[in-house]
């Protein structure tokens, strides 16, 4: 399958596409696309930047052209999840850029900003809202939103919303909408607590698994910097200025570390801002444009950065704290080297970070502190022999009984508070733990949408 022609798509939708220059679908578009116009669930593997976005957009829209339904008050045909605001509010213009021919509704529902606004936009009924679970239990609590004739459910980046304590915000809202439903599940990782939310929430689903999991991109050449945590400041300068480095983003692991970096940079003359989840949207919202726009070469983020946002022609990435979660540096550097481009990695490691440069390595199958005749990472074997106690979630960073730097941590560097259940009680977007359902939803036979 070559072109888009062949999946079947609306005239309408080719055309978006052909404005946009896109002519023939990702892997993952090719795979999902049929299975959803099929009326199957999905629960599809991916790593962010294979284009998972159009791979369930495109599908709902179809729906809309062959089957529309009339508006009713309060109530929404399709419901798409994601776990940040930014990466909501992306989904919500791809929407707009695909659909521009159709003129979909579409709602944002997310934290950080007034919720009238919100309530305004649902009291007539939309065709699509995509929100973070937090914000969206809040308006069904009040009676905003109501989701008995949601015909399509879209959980995009599962697993990042497990990491953030979404989960039982997520069951909460799973159990409102309809069974006959349609369910897709897109995740870049397919950890046990993801695999029991598909098994309890998608009808025999076309498991669908594209490029190998939580494997880094070819096209970005990473390296690490041994360097002491007092003189990473200092690098982190010298690196900027000489690696010609046109846009680059900073991972920090803290929003206050965040803060300190950016204006660290400042003061020597980089232009740079910070994303973290203390800003309030309108704050993140000028800091992405800002950065976007070329008005800074430098943006200084927290994890919440890390997944699903789409920011063309970022040419390095910096690990200035390496995360605590393994796959969370896949994640980040996967910012860089978009649609074919190369991209740089760079990664600054402390002495009290060693145990967690072994995770990302075992990870990842590569030496990064060491290097072939071409200067990239060495390759290790596939099956690399974890030592007694090893690497993995379930130690401290370096297996260092002295270390006092806590292992569980919620994705903006905070500790991570437990709800009722033992679940991570999550944050504004996030919601409050609920009991698992009992009852699985009944079968149903698949029927095939018109094309």
């Amino acid at each position: 399958m070559t072109n888009f022609d062949e999946l079947g798509l609306a005239e309408p939708l080719l055309r978006a596409l052909n404005g946009e220059g896109y002519t023939s679908p990702t892997p993952i578009q090719q795979k999902v696309i049929p299975v959803m116009l099929d009326d199957r669930d999905v629960l599809g593997t991916a790593q962010t930047g294979t284009g998972k976005t159009a791979a369930f957009v495109l599908p709902l829209l179809q729906r809309l052209i062959t089957h529309p339904v009339p508006r009713t008050s309060r109530h929404c045909g399709a419901l798409i999840l994601a776990p940040t605001r930014e990466l909501a509010a992306q989904i919500r213009d791809s929407i707009r850029v695909y659909g521009r021919h159709i003129r979909p509704s579409v709602a944002l529902v997310v934290g950080g900003v007034k919720p009238f606004p919100q309530i305004k936009a649902l009291k007539p009924g939309v065709d699509i809202v995509v929100a973070t679970p937090g914000r969206l239990l809040d308006h069904m609590n009040t009676g905003a939103i109501k989701l008995d004739m949601v015909e399509t459910v879209i959980l995009d980046e599962a697993d990042h919303m497990l990491d953030l304590g979404f989960i039982p915000a997520i069951r909460r809202i799973m159990q409102a909408v309809p069974k006959e439903r349609q369910t897709a599940l897109l995740s870049a990782t397919m950890p046990t607590p993801i695999r029991a939310l598909a098994k309890d929430f998608l009808d025999r689903p076309v498991e669908i698994a594209v490029a190998p999991v939580a494997q880094p991109i070819e096209l970005i050449s990473q390296r690490v910097m041994m360097i002491p945590a007092g003189d990473k400041k200092r690098v982190l300068v010298d690196v900027l200025k000489s690696e010609q480095a046109e846009r680059t983003i900073v991972f920090s692991r803290t929003k206050h570390g965040a803060d300190k970096i950016t204006k660290h940079l400042e003061r020597e003359g980089i232009n740079a801002v910070a994303i973290h989840g203390n800003k309030n949207q309108s704050q993140r919202d000028r800091a992405l444009g800002q950065f976007k726009d070329g008005r800074v070469s430098v943006m200084v983020a927290t994890d919440v950065a890390a997944r699903g946002i789409d920011i063309d022609g970022v040419t390095h990435v910096i690990n200035f704290e390496l995360p605590n979660v393994p796959e969370s540096y896949v994640h980040r550097i996967g910012r860089t080297a978009r649609a074919g481009k190369s991209g740089v990695a760079i990664a600054f490691c402390d002495s009290e970070e060693r145990g967690l440069l072994r995770d990302i390595e075992r990870l990842i199958a590569m030496d990064l502190k060491k290097t072939d005749e071409d200067g990239e990472p060495v390759i290790l074997p596939a099956h690399v022999p974890q030592k007694k106690g090893g690497g993995g979630r379930g130690r401290k960073p370096g297996g260092n009984s002295n270390s006092t730097r806590p292992w569980k941590r919620n994705a903006e560097g905070g500790r991570n508070e437990r709800g009722r259940n033992g679940a991570p009680a999550g944050n504004r977007d996030g919601g409050r733990p609920a009991a698992k359902p009992t009852s699985r939803k009944p079968r149903r036979q698949p029927q095939r949408a018109a094309s």
